[in-house]
């Protein structure tokens, strides 16, 4: 039997919007679990970290890149291929820092927040997309990068894009092993 055309598409697709239900539906449970917003933060962020030390050898197992050479390398295989993987859109990538160890992936539509409209006012400190600062985190972590992940920018909280900054905590060439 053969499968009509576009059937794969149309599976991805209603995979990625399950997988934004039920994510929703997780960040509305943890709301009902904690009163503070920074409690649900550090819980999504703690998640999507356990998340990405698991996802990094998936992503390298199916994208089949090479190692990256420096840290905007890093970024932009983050910006242009895990994140169309996953989440199928792509990120603008833009450098903040003379030392080019700060960076800022600028998300123009990101597909957590399909279903959402607008935070209560209760939770005006809610991070809802913690969870991809998590994951990021946890992937490069793996990958041996340590590095601070934050939201700069959120569509949710009225700003004009989404924002995600990344700073490398190690100066590159902290990163190469030398033999005593």
């Amino acid at each position: 039997m053969s499968r009509p055309p576009g059937r794969k598409q149309e599976n991805h697709k209603i995979s990625r919007e399950l997988f934004v239900l039920t994510y929703g539906a997780l960040v509305a449970q943890l709301c009902k679990d904690y009163e503070k917003d920074e409690d649900v933060n550090i819980c999504l962020d703690r998640m999507g970290y356990g998340i990405g030390i698991r996802l990094i050898d998936d992503f390298l197992a199916r994208s089949a890149v090479k190692k990256c050479r420096s840290y905007s390398e890093t970024v932009d295989m983050i910006a242009q291929v895990a994140f169309k993987m996953y989440l199928g859109v792509t990120a603008s990538v833009s450098c903040s820092s003379a030392a080019g160890n700060e960076f800022s992936l600028i998300l123009d539509k990101n597909p957590l927040v399909d279903f959402v409209e607008e935070l209560p006012a209760e939770r005006a400190s809610l991070c809802y997309c913690n969870l991809l600062c998590g994951v990021i985190r946890g992937a490069l972590e793996m990958v041996h990068l340590a590095a601070e992940v934050t939201f700069l920018q959120d569509r949710l909280k009225g700003d004009a894009v989404t924002e995600i900054g990344i700073t490398f905590l190690r100066k590159a060439e902290d990163r190469k092993h030398r033999r005593n």
